[in-house]
């Protein structure tokens, strides 16, 4: 597992629009129908088990951490040194019945398991190779044959992870760099290696009855086209037609797979999209990796997933004798009795409707409920601003205990008091108000406030965006809005302007040389803008302040926006700030 090379792939980007989400063939309402048990589900068990476990080593050459999974690339090893470890794996004590078990108590609905990842080694019964684990390990048995009967049995839905990297194969191509004097590519052809994965994504749909997803991984290396993408999920939606396929092979498919993060908000369009994580640092199974998350955070960011409209896929790496760590087992039950008394804030539920929370924690929404999930409850008390629906009853799901309701008005729009339970959650207190209809928000509470001098900051994490493709990026030296491909996208802030007066306008970006050019404008909804164009400054990350020009603005409440006005070179920026300084 490792997600490579898409930052910078505008025109991928460009697919991962929600217009392109269904599949040709479909309408909107039947990708919805399709796609509906995943959407409810939110929680998911993903497990990388393979041969790498035998060595069950997650550093490299020089010691450095890696990812135990990749033990052949880290090592840079020869495909008949790796192979001994085939001889070696034995899992006698693999139970599909306690596996799937786990995955359930946990509150998890599906499982996705890897039925081959990068080393080329086949965890299941396959024709078209010998170096599987029916044939070549001491085991015999097909486990995915055992799991896809137990899934069926205990009600999770089975989806299988499938490599497009094979460093066994001799078709595949490219060599690795140790390798080339070893194992020249002379004679090797590709799209002989894609016959070969189409007859194996074959036997995986054909034998192992309904299966709920395909999980690409491991496309970066070539191009859609190169790898026959279209052909291939054409392919698999003949053979079953209800499975949901992701976005790994370079077309957009079903849903997004950020790996290892959580985006800061919902996906562009209403795009679907799915968390990918380990509990530890590593996906497969590595006993130098011993940096474990607390079940605590991990309930907290299905939290955070859940209030964006997205999936969490936890990752389980089982030993080579085919157990779950004990460490991960201690965690999936923690996660799996908060789910129990806390699930219906979770399952079913959509995005938060509120841009922020006054207090440390998310909010889900189901029909007319909203649930509240608390981190830490506020000394101040726990309010809720900006919320126009009726309050009927609120209770903590913990005790059940009711809890009093208290609504005020403002200047800025409503605001809701509810009072503070006996028992708390150290997880997260989940509140559930019960509200006379579907929730209505007032944006008008969550208008920007000057600072003690006047100044208006307006930054990227506040804004509102509206498009396909723009989106809110924070980390690895980003918070900004980035993914900004589509000109048509624009950002918005709503804001308390103090006094009438002429403002000076100044924007911090980053972009780099080969995506410089745009000009852009940022003004008054329906009054005076001003233009700007987009400077080389370096990187995506290498950000700078300009100043534009000045606005003249009139006391109350403005929505301020950054529009695009022309992109010559497929990319706008990346946007940190929008700051209005009062002159004079």
């Amino acid at each position: 597992m490792r997600l490579k090379g898409l930052l910078l792939i505008v025109a991928l980007v460009h697919l991962l629009s929600a217009a392109s989400a269904q599949t040709a063939r479909e309408t909107r309402e039947q990708f919805l129908a399709r796609t509906k048990w995943w959407r409810e589900a939110k929680f998911g068990m993903f497990i990388h088990w393979g041969i790498y476990a035998v060595p069950a080593d997650c550093t490299d050459l020089h010691g450095n951490k890696g990812i135990a999974e990749w033990y052949m690339s880290n090592k840079q090893m020869q495909v008949k040194d790796y192979e001994k470890f085939a001889a070696q794996f034995n899992p006698v004590k693999f139970d599909a019945r306690k596996w799937v078990k786990t995955a359930k108590d946990a509150g998890m609905k599906y499982i996705v398991i890897t039925s081959k990842h990068h080393d080329g080694f086949c965890m299941f019964d396959s024709k078209l190779t010998d170096y599987c684990i029916t044939k070549a390990t001491p085991f015999k048995r097909d486990p995915m044959k055992e799991l896809a009967a137990e899934c069926r049995r205990q009600g999770i839905k089975l989806g299988f992870y499938y490599s497009i990297m094979d460093w066994h194969h001799p078709d595949y191509l490219p060599r690795r760099p140790w390798e080339q004097n070893v194992r020249p590519a002379a004679g090797a052809d590709l799209n002989r290696y894609i016959e070969y994965m189409k007859g194996q994504l074959r036997e995986l749909l054909t034998n192992y009855g309904p299966i709920a997803i395909l999980w690409f991984d491991g496309g970066w290396e070539h191009s859609a086209e190169e790898l026959h993408s279209r052909e291939v999920n054409e392919m698999i939606r003949s053979i079953q037609p209800q499975i949901i396929i992701n976005d790994r092979n370079h077309l957009p498919e079903d849903h997004a797979t950020p790996e290892q993060t959580i985006p800061a908000g919902a996906m562009p369009g209403g795009r679907l999209w799915e968390t990918c994580m380990t509990i530890n640092d590593t996906w497969g199974y590595a006993k130098n990796d011993t940096n474990w998350k607390p079940a605590e955070d991990l309930i907290r960011k299905l939290c955070d997933i859940a209030s964006k409209g997205g999936n969490f896929l936890l990752n389980v790496g089982p030993t080579a004798e085919g157990e779950f760590p004990p460490e991960i087992v201690q965690r999936l039950a923690a996660i799996g009795r908060w789910m129990k008394v806390n699930g219906e804030s979770i399952y079913g539920t959509t995005q938060s409707p509120f841009r922020k929370l006054p207090f440390d924690g998310r909010c889900t929404v189901k029909g007319n409920y909203l649930y509240l999930h608390v981190f830490k409850w506020p000394d101040e008390g726990l309010k809720l601003l900006g919320l126009e629906t009726p309050v009927v009853e609120a209770h903590a799901l913990n005790t059940r205990q009711k809890l009093s309701v208290q609504r005020s008005s403002t200047p800025d729009g409503p605001v809701i008091s509810i009072s503070k339970p006996k028992a708390l959650d150290p997880a997260a207190t989940v509140i559930r108000l019960k509200l006379a209809a579907p929730p209505v928000v007032s944006q008008q509470a969550f208008a920007i406030q000057p600072d003690s001098s006047g100044v208006i900051s307006l930054r990227a994490r506040d804004a509102q965006i509206h498009g396909e493709t723009a989106r809110y990026e924070e980390g690895g030296g980003r918070d900004n809005i980035g993914f900004w491909t589509n000109p048509r996208d624009y950002v918005t802030w709503l804001c308390r302007v103090p006094r009438s007066g002429r403002y000076k306008v100044e924007v911090t970006y980053a972009c780099p040389p080969q995506n410089a050019g745009s000009r852009y404008s940022v003004g008054v909804e329906g009054g005076p803008t001003i233009s700007g164009v987009v400077g080389a400054t370096g990187s995506w990350t290498d950000f700078r302040t300009e100043t534009i020009g000045e606005l003249s603005l009139t006391p109350g409440r403005h929505t301020i926006a950054v529009r695009i006005i022309s992109m010559p070179q497929g990319a706008a920026m990346n946007l940190r700030e929008v700051r209005l300084t009062p002159l004079g």
